[in-house]
């Protein structure tokens, strides 16, 4: 089994003292799993935040999400933080890439394409925004399958021709300083994944 965590420490070995840093688009899920995962990047890329989520079952909970992003940023102190690119709600796009597979299990087949359809979006967006390298914070969770979105991340690295981060941000320590961070700022955790389904 690939160790993505020392993939993402030569990266950031190689990229050293320099004073121009590699220009990254981070996939967001939410503000708690970014928090850690812009702790660790924020020296040694130029980020970009992109929160693209159409799995997010109602418009309150993407805006909720969105808005909590947004907020932990301007309060968080950051070197090379760029911007939150917040992609417009649209719950069909979900809901038709998952047709008739409702009622998989948390995890499974569903999920892997759930993750495939937002890292493959984060791709495109990375590519016709010019941006060196993109990666996703989904690996922070101890939910989320490392080996899956870098997996993913690869492919569509290939098919877009835009570098992928391999990550997986949960080792070290990674989600612990999520929580942590989470709770120094009070942020808002939801208590599912996203989409309706994982709330079974």
């Amino acid at each position: 089994m690939e160790n993505y965590s020392l993939y993402t420490e030569s990266i950031i070995k190689k990229i050293g003292d320099s004073k121009i840093k590699p220009s990254l688009l981070l996939h967001a899920c939410c503000a708690p799993c970014s928090s850690a995962v812009l702790e660790y990047l924020n020296k040694h890329f130029e980020i970009t935040l992109y929160f693209y989520n159409p799995n997010i079952s109602t418009l309150e909970e993407f805006s909720k999400r969105a808005e909590e992003l947004k907020r932990f940023v301007n309060e968080f102190p950051l070197e090379n933080f760029k911007r939150v690119v917040i992609e417009d709600y649209d719950h069909s796009e979900f809901l038709s890439m998952v047709d008739g597979r409702e009622g998989l299990k948390e995890g499974g087949a569903r999920c892997y394409d759930c993750y495939k359809q937002r890292i493959e979006k984060s791709a495109l967006y990375a590519q016709k925004n010019g941006f060196d390298m993109f990666t996703t914070t989904l690996s922070i969770s101890p939910h989320k399958n490392a080996q899956w979105l870098n997996k993913i991340g690869k492919t569509m690295s290939e098919e877009y021709g835009v570098d992928y981060l391999y990550s997986d941000f949960k080792k070290k320590n990674g989600y612990k300083r999520s929580c942590e961070l989470s709770n120094e700022y009070n942020l808002y955790r939801q208590s599912f994944c996203g989409c309706e389904f994982s709330k079974r």
